[in-house]
C-alpha cells in the first residue's frame, strides 16, 4: 500500500511539476525579470525620458577591447547563470507538486478507507480543492508578491500563511465530508476566520514595480496555479483508480 502510494505520488508529481516549469516559463518569468529591473533601479517607474546616448567621442577609447572582452566574458556568465535557473526552477517545482501529490495520495486512501470511491474526476475536485487551499484562499490575503514589493515580517506572513491553509483546509474536508448538519457552520467559520482576522500587512504602500504589472503577475500565478493542481488532481486521481483496480 505505501509503495504504491509513493509511486503513484511521484508519478503525478513529476507530471505536474514539469506541466508547472513549461508555465512558469511561459507566462511568469518574464513578468520576474521584468520585476527585478525595477527593484535593482534599471527601470524606474514613471520614468519618462530615455538616458542620452553616448556620442561618439564618449562612446570609444584605447579600452574599447578590453570592454568588448569584458562584455563577451559577462554574457557568458549570464547563460551560464539563466541555465542554472531554469534548471532550479524544474527541480523546485518537481519537489513542490511531488509533496502536493503526497498529500492527495495520502487523503485518497483516508476516503477509500471510509469507502469513498477515488476516480479521476473525484481527483480532478480535489486537485481543485487544493489549489483553494494553498494557493487561492492565502492569496486573498497575501497576494502572490513581485521582487521589490515591500510586505510585513516574514515570520507573521509564514504563520498567517499555514493557518490559512489549515483551516481552508479543513473547511472543505468537513463541507466534503462532513456528515452531520452542524458540521457545515463549523466548516464556514473555518473558511471565513482567517479573512476576519486579516493578513499581516504594513501600514503604507510600497513598491518599485508598476501596480500593473504586479496585478499581471498575480494572475498568471494564480492562473497557472488552477491548472496544473487541477492537472495534478486529475492524474493522481486515475492513478489511485488504476492501481485499485489491479489490486
Amino acid at each position: 500500500m505505501l509503495k504504491r502510494l509513493v509511486t503513484g505520488a511521484l508519478i503525478a508529481g513529476l507530471a505536474a511539476g514539469l506541466l508547472a516549469a513549461i508555465l512558469h516559463f511561459a507566462f511568469i518569468q518574464s513578468l520576474i525579470l521584468e520585476g527585478e529591473l525595477y527593484e535593482t533601479g534599471e527601470l524606474t517607474h514613471f520614468e519618462t525620458a530615455p538616458a542620452p546616448a553616448p556620442t561618439a567621442a564618449e562612446g570609444h577609447d584605447h579600452g574599447a577591447t578590453a570592454e568588448a572582452h569584458d562584455h563577451e566574458h559577462g554574457a557568458a556568465e549570464g547563460e551560464t547563470s539563466t541555465l542554472q535557473r531554469n534548471a532550479l526552477t524544474v527541480m523546485f517545482s518537481v519537489m513542490i507538486y511531488v509533496s502536493y501529490a503526497l498529500l492527495l495520495f495520502a487523503g485518497f486512501g483516508l476516503a477509500a478507507s471510509i469507502g469513498r470511491k477515488i476516480d479521476a474526476t473525484t481527483g480532478l475536485i480535489w486537485g481543485v480543492a487544493g489549489f483553494v487551499t494553498f494557493q487561492m484562499a492565502p492569496a486573498m490575503g497575501l497576494a502572490p508578491e513581485l521582487p521589490g514589493t515591500a510586505s510585513a515580517a516574514l515570520g507573521d506572513r509564514q504563520v498567517w500563511w499555514w493557518l490559512t491553509a489549515i483551516a481552508t483546509g479543513g473547511g472543505l474536508l468537513l463541507l466534503g465530508y462532513g456528515r452531520a448538519l452542524w458540521l457545515v457552520p463549523v466548516a464556514v467559520l473555518l473558511l471565513a476566520a482567517p479573512h476576519v482576522i486579516g493578513a499581516p500587512h504594513l501600514d503604507f504602500y510600497a513598491g518599485s514595480a508598476p501596480p500593473e504589472l504586479s496585478a499581471a503577475y498575480a494572475a498568471h500565478v494564480l492562473g497557472v496555479g488552477l491548472a496544473v493542481w487541477a492537472v495534478l488532481g486529475w492524474v493522481s486521481g486515475r492513478i489511485w483508480a488504476r492501481d485499485a483496480a489491479q489490486a
